[in-house]
């Protein structure tokens, strides 16, 4: 029976001659069609404007379109644009997590309108060369150009560094790679080139890996801080012994590492407390009667030794930018021990995994590391808006000319308010040029926002303000002797600017 054979007949359909069939009203079709129409009007329209509301608050997040107070500036959010492929399988997930708890908005697509771009891959070849060479004072790039000079271990082993082992470029250093190998032990288990077997430390009949997260903030001048909080610290699956060498869990670092409170040996003291990695391991060396200060202390000079040593390349490297302050960059130092608690240097990793899929108890450890990175290099400030929208009284609030000056005495002397000749009038605030005040402000914010953070270089000075005698050795250039001379002066102001 068809639906509207029914009593309650509706007025839009007359009874047919045959009274056998009802037939729709000869004006109904055109109301149809015209109530269709205007539904798809209404439709259209109502998606033109959605596209309009997108395209608004898209620009107004990139472009910052908020206006704001010249003297107050704009609320505009900052915007993070995260490089690197296969983003959605989370590898940098715990980036992207501390980004948006400080302020950040977040960006895949390639822009110019970025206050900070994360690249997981070196970024400075191919397509965004030429964006990277004309960005503006503000925004940051989490690498340096030349960064390669750092980790590539060709470039680390042929420059013989006292703390790394013996390394060969093969085939062309064959013959002197065979006359080491006739010194070394039979049971160091060289076999499928792990020369390096002899040196390598034992703790728990396990071979382990020290990594220390260290970032760059600046070259010519350079500066140097490694996380002093925290390190990652891997053991291999397997005891070393009895060794084999078809067995690489017994000597090679895999990502399916051991945690050390994994051990026996430290798992008692991981239970009495809460205790970080680092706190663990100097725990257990203090028992064994070692040197734990020693050890950390030598780590540190042979991270400042390489970035001294790698310096000019850097700077080489950067100067096809407009300027290396839009650059930084963390690595991780890998290092392992030997018995005697000496330090030494297998690699330098760039982009480090940032990644807790495979030990989610690594999840607090990287989020630390991250956010207390993103204080030190300047990208998390406690303003609510990027940088690019600060008042020059905002930027004067967190570091003012005030706050730079030093040797108040000399510089109001006769001698120096006369002229910059004599060493002694180096510092004063008239005596800078332009770019030494912007580097000094620099370092002026990051010692106040280091948080975890410790520098390595300039090196660390006694109460007096000398370098401390383990310290590396001090560049000859200008900007570094300026820089090692004022934090000297504020050293010997106040204590906590020695280390």
């Amino acid at each position: 029976m068809w639906p509207w054979k029914s009593s309650n007949r509706s007025p839009e359909y007359k009874y047919a001659s045959d009274k056998s069939k009802y037939q729709p009203h000869p004006h109904l079709g055109f109301q149809v069609s015209h109530r269709m129409m205007q539904l798809m009007v209404g439709c259209l329209c109502f998606g033109v404007l959605l596209i309009l509301i997108n395209i608004y608050q898209l620009r107004s997040l990139n472009a910052g379109l908020t206006v704001g107070d010249p003297d107050f500036g704009s609320s505009t959010r900052p915007v993070v644009w995260m490089n690197g492929k296969n983003l959605r399988s989370g590898y940098l997930k715990h980036v992207i997590a501390v980004f948006s708890r400080v302020g950040y908005t977040r960006t895949e697509m390639r822009n110019r309108l970025f206050d900070v771009m994360w690249a997981h891959d070196y970024p400075f070849g191919g397509e965004l060369k030429d964006m990277l060479q004309t960005l503006e004072p503000h925004q940051k790039i989490n690498h340096f150009p030349g960064s390669g000079f750092i980790t590539n271990k060709v470039s680390l082993a042929v420059n013989h560094f006292q703390f790394i082992p013996p390394a060969f470029v093969i085939p062309k250093n064959t013959d002197k790679f065979l006359e080491e190998v006739k010194t070394i032990p039979r049971n160091c288990g060289w076999k499928r080139a792990t020369i390096t077997e002899e040196y390598t430390s034992k703790l728990q009949k396990r071979k382990f890996d020290i990594g220390i997260y260290t970032v760059l903030t600046s070259i010519d001048p350079l500066r140097v801080y490694v996380y002093d909080q925290e390190v990652l610290i891997r053991f291999c699956e397997k005891d070393y012994y009895p060794f084999d060498a078809d067995v690489e869990q017994k000597y090679v670092v895999e990502d399916s590492y051991t945690q050390p409170w994994e051990l026996p040996s430290l798992r008692e003291l991981w239970n009495k407390g809460k205790y970080s990695r680092k706190m663990l391991l100097n725990a257990y060396l203090k028992q064994q009667g070692k040197d734990v200060n020693k050890m950390w202390n030598d780590a540190y000079r042979a991270i400042a030794e390489v970035y001294l040593r790698k310096e000019p390349d850097l700077i080489s490297a950067a100067s096809h930018f407009k300027s290396t302050r839009n650059f930084f960059e963390m690595v991780r130092f890998d290092f392992i021990l030997d018995a005697d608690l000496k330090v030494w240097l297998m690699e330098v990793n760039m982009s480090p995994n940032l990644s807790s899929a495979a030990h989610s108890d690594n999840k607090l450890m990287y989020e630390q590391v991250i956010f207390n990175l993103l204080g030190l290099v300047g990208v998390a400030t406690k303003l609510d808006h990027s940088l690019k929208y600060s008042s020059p009284s905002e930027k004067d609030m967190l570091v003012s000319d005030q706050d730079i000056q030093v040797l108040y005495e000399t510089c109001a002397s006769k001698e120096c308010t006369k002229a910059c000749f004599n060493e002694n009038c180096r510092l004063c605030y008239s005596c800078l040029r332009e770019n030494e005040r912007d580097f000094i402000k620099a370092a002026y914010l990051e010692h106040t926002q280091r948080g975890g953070f410790r520098r390595v270089y300039p090196p660390v000075m006694t109460s007096t303000g000398e370098a401390r005698k383990d310290s590396p050795a001090l560049s000859l250039s200008s900007s570094n002797q300026l820089m090692f001379q004022w934090f000297k002066t504020m050293c010997l102001h106040d204590i906590s600017w020695c280390a």
